[in-house]
């Protein structure tokens, strides 16, 4: 007896134009790549006996994996909203922007607020969709926000800075 899973809920329909180019970008070096790999594998079946041929095998699985892709990219792309402008109102919190919030510990962090498909810790970059961007939606500067994930504890930020054009790394 299968499990009934909901469907997850639909990401948020917007993109950065940066975004927008890099999903671009992606989606014809997959198709480069994807004729390389289907060389590559017209060659390993070339060689006779597929059960047992590892060359073939893996090319295969290789090319399934860039088909998903291209497949899930062909069908979001035209999908996608590009915001190509900053709001006129900048004291607030929207998307794109960059958020410097200070935890009550008196760390700084900064998030820029992208959405679902640019999400990058290593940059600071969170959907649109978190629950941290969803607190920070419409606040401004020196709010409050608290925000309690999982089993922790709730954290507290107070929203320190909002930019709208790329921080300054000094």
């Amino acid at each position: 007896m299968a499990r009934w899973k909901s469907p997850r809920p639909k990401s948020s329909p917007y993109i950065t134009e940066q975004g927008y180019q890099r999903l671009e970008t992606e989606l014809s070096q997959l198709w480069e790549k994807r004729k390389y790999v289907t060389a590559a594998l017209a060659a390993a079946a070339a060689e006779g006996d597929r059960s047992e041929n590892a060359e073939y095998i893996y090319r295969k699985k290789e090319l399934r994996g860039i088909d998903r892709r291209i497949h899930y990219l062909q069908r979001r792309l035209p999908s996608l909203t590009v915001v190509r402008e900053a709001p006129a109102n900048q004291d607030q919190i929207f998307f794109g922007a960059w958020v410097t919030l200070e935890k009550e510990s008196g760390e700084e962090v900064c998030y820029r607020i992208v959405g679902a498909d640019e999400i990058d810790a290593e940059c600071g970059y969170i959907s649109l969709d978190s629950p941290l961007a969803q607190a920070l939606l419409k606040k401004s500067f020196d709010d409050e926000v608290r925000i309690k994930s999982g089993d922790h504890a709730a954290v507290l930020y107070t929203i320190v800075d909002i930019d709208y054009s790329a921080p300054s790394t000094t």
